[in-house]
Formats: C-alpha cells, sequence, structure tokens
C-alpha cells in the first residue's frame, strides 16, 4: 500500500489539472467596443466601423478575425492591420462593412491563433442593408404617373355619360364590387396571411394590407381590352376609392392590429386624395372633349385600344426591369400569395355578379375591379408601418401581387384572340362555299339561253 494513501490521489488530480490551469492562463480575455454600435448600409455601398479591443492573453501575431453570419446580406474586411504586432493594453483598428442586399445580419469578431479561435467579449455587431432610392425609381413612378392620366383623358373621352348616371342610379354592380372589394379581400387576405405565413407577423401584415387596399387603375385598362363594360368599371372604381377613406382605417385599425401589434399603422389619406383627383379630373377633361373637340376625342378612342396594351406592357416591362433584385426574395410562399389575393378576387367577383344575374360584360368588369388592388397604396402603408429593412422586405408580398394579377387577364386575351380568329376563318371559309355553290333559285347558264329562246318565239 502507497505511503501516502490516500493523499496520492489528490497528488495526481493536482497534477492532471497544472497543464489545464497554465493553458487557461494563455487563453485571451477581450472586450470589444465598435463605433457606431450597429451599422446601417445601402445595398452595393459600404461604411467604416472603428473597433476598440481591451484585455488580457494576447500574444504577438495574434491575428483579429471578422466574419458576417450571412454574407449575401453582407460581409466585411479589415481596412487595417489585423496583427497583433506590439505588446498594448488595447489594440484599435478599421472595419469596411459592404452592403450586399436587404436584411439584418451579424458580424462577428474573434480571435485567432494558430489553429485555434477564440471569442471575444461584446464582439458581435448588427447590420442592417437598406435599399438605395434610385433615380430610376422616381424615373418610373412619375412616367407611370403620366400615363395614366393620359389614359383616363382617354377614357373620359370614350365614357357614356347616361350609362354611367344609370350605374349610379341602380348601383347593383358596384354594391357586388363593393363586397367583393372591402369584405371578401380583407378577409380573405386576413385569413391567407396566418395559412402562408404563420411564423411571418411583417410578411402577413404586408398582405394584409394589399387586401384592403382600393382597386387599381389597370381595372379599367383590363376592362376595356377584354371588352367589359368600361363605363360600369370607372364608375366601381371611383366609388370605391372615395369609399376607401372609411373603410380602410376601419380594417386597418381592427384587423391590421390583430396581425402586427407594433405596427406604427397610418392612414394615407393624402395619397388616396391624390389618386381620387388623379381619376376624376383626366376623366373630367375626357368628358369636355367629347363636347368641345368631339373630332379629336373621336381619334382618342380609336386609338385608346393600342394604347392601353402600349401602356400596359410598357408598365410590366419597366417594372420587372427596375426592381429584379426584388426577385431575390421570391420564394414558393410569395408566389402563392401574390397568386393567391387577385385570383381569388376574380373569381369571387365573377360568380357573385352572375348570381345577381348580371350580364358578362358586367360581371368581368365586376370580377376585374374586384381582383386588381392598388398595391401602390399598400407600399406605401409598409413605409410607414414599418422599420428598415422590414418595409422593404414585405414590400415583396404587393409586388408579387402585381406581378401575378396580369396572368388570368392575358390568358383572357389570348383566348380572346385565338377564338376570333377561329371565327373569322370560319366565316370566310363559309363565304367561300357559298360564292361557289350555285342557288336553286339560279339557273344554270343553258338553261338560261333555252328559257330566253322559248320566251322570244312564244311572242
Amino acid at each position: 500500500m502507497c505511503p501516502i494513501w490516500p493523499l496520492h490521489l489528490i497528488v495526481l488530480y493536482v497534477l492532471a489539472l497544472c497543464p489545464l490551469w497554465v493553458i487557461c492562463q494563455n487563453v485571451p480575455r477581450l472586450t470589444a467596443v465598435f463605433s457606431p454600435p450597429s451599422i446601417i448600409v445601402k445595398m452595393e455601398e459600404y461604411k467604416y466601423v472603428d473597433v476598440s479591443i481591451e484585455g488580457s492573453g494576447l500574444e504577438l501575431n495574434d491575428a483579429f478575425k471578422i466574419s458576417s453570419q450571412n454574407e449575401q446580406l453582407a460581409w466585411a474586411e479589415w481596412n487595417s492591420s489585423n496583427l497583433y504586432e506590439k505588446h498594448d493594453s488595447t489594440w484599435k483598428g478599421k472595419i469596411r462593412v459592404n452592403g450586399n442586399f436587404i436584411g439584418r445580419t451579424n458580424l462577428v469578431l474573434e480571435v485567432k491563433r494558430d489553429a485555434d479561435t477564440f471569442s471575444v467579449t461584446n464582439g458581435t455587431v448588427p447590420v442592417v442593408i437598406t435599399r438605395v432610392e434610385r433615380v430610376i425609381d422616381t424615373i418610373f413612378t412619375t412616367s407611370v404617373a403620366v400615363f395614366i392620366a393620359l389614359i383616363f383623358i382617354n377614357f373620359g373621352c370614350a365614357m357614356h355619360w347616361p350609362t354611367v348616371r344609370d350605374v349610379i342610379k341602380r348601383p347593383i354592380g358596384p354594391a357586388i364590387g363593393m363586397v367583393g372589394q372591402f369584405l371578401f379581400m380583407p378577409l380573405s387576405s386576413f385569413g391567407l396571411g396566418y395559412v402562408i405565413f404563420p411564423n411571418s407577423p411583417a410578411m402577413r401584415l404586408g398582405m394584409f394590407f394589399t387586401g384592403v387596399a382600393p382597386g387599381g387603375g389597370a381595372s379599367n385598362v383590363w376592362t376595356f381590352i377584354l371588352g367589359g363594360n368600361l363605363n360600369l368599371s370607372l364608375a366601381m372604381t371611383t366609388i370605391s376609392t372615395i369609399c376607401s377613406f372609411g373603410f380602410m382605417p376601419a380594417w386597418l385599425f381592427s384587423l391590421g392590429q390583430v396581425v402586427f401589434h407594433n405596427a406604427k399603422i397610418v392612414v394615407p389619406y393624402a395619397r388616396i386624395a391624390y389618386f381620387v383627383v388623379g381619376l376624376v379630373v383626366p376623366l373630367g377633361i375626357g368628358l369636355s372633349m367629347q363636347k368641345l373637340t368631339p373630332k379629336f376625342a373621336g381619334f382618342m378612342v380609336r386609338i385608346l385600344k393600342g394604347f392601353s396594351t402600349t401602356l400596359l406592357l410598357f408598365i410590366i416591362i419597366f417594372a420587372i426591369v427596375t426592381n429584379l433584385y426584388i426577385f431575390q426574395l421570391f420564394t414558393w410562399e410569395i408566389v402563392v400569395a401574390g397568386m393567391g389575393m387577385p385570383w381569388l378576387g376574380y373569381c369571387f367577383g365573377y360568380l357573385a355578379a352572375r348570381l345577381m344575374r348580371q350580364p358578362h360584360e358586367d360581371a368581368l368588369a365586376i370580377s376585374i375591379e374586384t381582383g386588381i388592388q392598388n398595391t401602390g397604396i399598400a407600399i406605401f402603408l409598409l413605409r410607414y408601418a414599418l422599420g428598415q429593412p422590414e418595409a422593404d422586405l414585405t414590400t415583396v408580398v404587393p409586388v408579387s401581387a402585381a406581378i401575378m394579377t396580369p396572368f388570368p387577364m392575358i390568358a383572357i386575351f389570348i383566348y380572346q384572340k385565338i377564338k376570333a380568329c377561329i371565327v373569322n376563318r370560319q366565316k370566310h371559309q363559309k363565304i367561300v362555299e357559298e360564292a361557289n355553290t350555285p342557288t336553286s333559285e339560279t339557273p344554270e347558264p343553258g338553261v338560261a339561253v333555252i328559257a330566253t329562246v322559248d320566251a322570244l318565239g312564244t311572242k
């Protein structure tokens, strides 16, 4: 038996712990201070951040490592030496932070010694990447506003005021549209938001804001192109936009607070008012042109269909080109959300109108008016309700809705063109067949000659 038993066990433990104690003495104990403590940088731009590190345990040629938790959003590099080259209680350096895409991430500071990596207290700094306000965005918005004003002047030239007056006196179509616009669309967007984005309140808010927005100006263009009742469509757009002054606050301050508790919801009365003015004034100009310059008004009506189609193509192509970056945010959930709202609105509007025994032209106008939302107002609401970058991130929902909205209309347009070509070909074939087929009333040439000779002989 060991003469120092059981003290030999204690000696063995001490001998085993000594190397660990020596190793622990060499581990750096550091605290970092970033200036500024949080970083906001725009996409495709960069910012500099000063970092000061204090503590003990550093050895010469220790290297400081800076990394991003998501380099798709932002990445960082040293703008100074990252080596500990002289014995000092404080080490200072400068970091360049580069923004790649909108979102949130963190930069992490660590110490690297050979193959080992050591953490630093307070070594994480948050980074917010926001979107750059570009000149091309302003050009696009301004040009679309000008073209929309011109198209509504054309609509005013084509509007038949007695028909509009009859619609207002017997507002069955507008009433169906109001139910779809301000009851079905908000409730369906609220429900779909919880189904598609169960863990993302901000995305649910983006979907809900899209659902409570009034009808968009593109509804009148599509109604005209597809052969719907333009007078009913114009009346419905005007009525729904004016009524949105009351319906939007009711939904925003009721279900809107349920969707997102911390949202700073502001009703965009001024923006709605601008839209009403931008709708009514051009229509008034067009109606005046019918009386003052009827020939020019007739010319405006003749070019209306081609001009409307060109305008839609311009908006779709220009919007996609100027917002290519936002497609990086598209997921299957975003695509389904973009399809769900307008497409359900189309179906509800048309079925409700047909159940109320409305003619096809009126049902088509009601369907389009219900499904097409003013996504510009939804984007405006999100910009004021949420901070950055969530405001920019959630705009992908109304943008997706705007992109997915035209597809059913384009499909119907192509179907109408194919059907018209088939009908015209059948008519042409029928005319040719009738021209080549002798009728019973017209005698053959030989018979006609004999009959004429007999008649002369009788005389």
